[in-house]
């Protein structure tokens, strides 16, 4: 049975495919896009990097398609067209004019009936190989690893999307395979829509093209990640001529109702025209500091992070924990939380009149809470914060205190950092 929310169309075909339809009827163009509910914390740690290594054998070869015809395809198309793979997800999407939708959801669909071409597997390897070589040369990449390492330890969190060289080294073609016989299946599925569509048309092709494919039990649960713990810990890579600091304290999760309190006070401290922009990188202590919210549906970080000479670490973290202080002690005022409410409303609505990004807005919704939501929804919720909302947020999420401080670069910093290896 279908049902109606907004303008959503919300159908689960009888193999359990569920199927999110946004209707746009203003636009000539559609995006369709294969969320696959797999992502590397969901793989063990033998198989690290499984699910971002499926990621490019789906674009290897089909029952239909060799890759090459694959790539044709979607030129012949003039699809914008791309995949990514995260901690908890899979995402396949591409998009086309309104006339060429039902082939781009063939070819789409196609690949996620993938063959996992043995002839292409050790190709693909080593591409992924040297994808984790090129990584390990960005210190952005490198402290993004660390602090899951580190913070999430012993948890499915903590391993890289790409895995490590030592994991994909040794897969081998067949465990590749069944993982994906394992994950790619319509229980573990949502083909999203977004674009001027006719719900019933869009929803008898969905059942042409993916009716057939067998139906499965849903994939397991997720074991909960550790909470953050206080605690320093320093790698030292001499490669890099800079100092990473990241300091880090629990915030509140892609599902709970303070993420948007949490996303604008980080916005104010660390974002555009921030106050470590004008406190922290216009006094010339460092060229780059931020701050930003990383989270996950059942956890999440606010992380306030620098570059800087190694020998102004000490200098850069104590300029951090001020502006922290002064905040949680001071509040924002109101003009700070109307300037982010400003850029935010911009960016939604712009992004909501191309179904390209607006499926990219629904597939984080559909995701972590399990439901699309219309702009007027996300636009109400970031409306919703206030300055006293921003104080109530602090006192329930501390960004004062020790923290989780990392640090990554040249130097061994701080000294009573626990040292951690490559």
């Amino acid at each position: 049975m279908v049902s109606m929310q907004s303008r959503f169309v919300d159908h689960t075909l009888k193999n359990g495919l569920r199927l999110v339809i946004e209707i746009m009827p203003h636009v000539q163009s559609a995006a369709a896009g294969f969320l696959v509910r797999t992502g590397a914390r969901d793989e063990e740690p033998r198989l690290a990097g499984v699910s971002h290594f499926l990621e490019h054998m789906c674009f290897k070869g089909t029952p239909k398609r060799n890759w090459h015809q694959i790539t044709i395809d979607f030129d012949n198309m003039g699809s914008t067209y791309n995949a990514y793979t995260s901690k908890e997800r899979t995402f396949y999407f591409g998009w086309v004019r309104v006339e060429d939708l039902e082939k781009q959801v063939e070819l789409l669909a196609d690949m996620m009936r993938s063959t996992i071409p043995p002839e292409e597997f050790d190709m693909e390897k080593k591409v992924i190989l040297e994808e984790i070589a090129m990584s390990a040369d960005q210190i952005d990449r490198c402290v993004y690893d660390l602090l899951h390492e580190r913070l999430y330890a012993g948890h499915p969190l903590a391993w890289p999307v790409l895995g490590t060289t030592e994991s994909i080294a040794r897969l081998t073609r067949d465990e590749l395979h069944g993982y994906f016989l394992e994950r790619y299946h319509p229980a573990n599925m949502v083909l999203i829509f977004a674009g001027n569509v006719d719900p019933d048309d869009t929803i008898r092709m969905a059942e042409r093209i993916c009716g057939d494919w067998e139906a499965r039990a849903a994939r397991p649960g997720r074991a909960a990640p550790p909470r953050l713990t206080p605690g320093a810990h320093s790698r030292v890579v001499s490669r890099f001529k800079q100092q990473a600091i990241a300091l880090c304290y629990p915030a509140p999760s892609a599902v709970d109702p303070d993420r948007e309190a949490a996303d604008v006070l980080a916005a104010i401290l660390g974002g555009h025209n921030s106050r470590f922009f004008w406190n922290i990188i216009q006094e010339g202590t460092a060229p780059h500091v931020a701050a930003g919210r990383l989270d996950y549906c059942d956890a999440a970080m606010m992380i306030a992070f620098g570059f800087c000479e190694p020998d102004r670490a000490d200098e850069l973290l104590a300029a951090m924990r001020s502006e922290m202080k002064k905040i949680a002690d001071d509040g924002v005022t109101d003009d700070e939380v109307q300037r982010v409410k400003n850029r935010t409303r911009t960016g939604l609505t712009t992004e909501a009149e191309a179904p390209y990004y607006r499926l990219m807005q629904l597939v984080q919704d559909i995701d972590a809470l399990h439901r699309p939501r219309d702009v007027a929804e996300r636009l109400a919720a970031i409306d919703a914060v206030t300055p006293a909302a921003i104080k109530a947020y602090m006192q329930k999420w501390p960004i004062t205190g020790e923290g989780c401080l990392t640090s990554l670069g040249p130097r061994h910093w701080p000294e009573n950092a626990v040292s951690t290896g490559l």
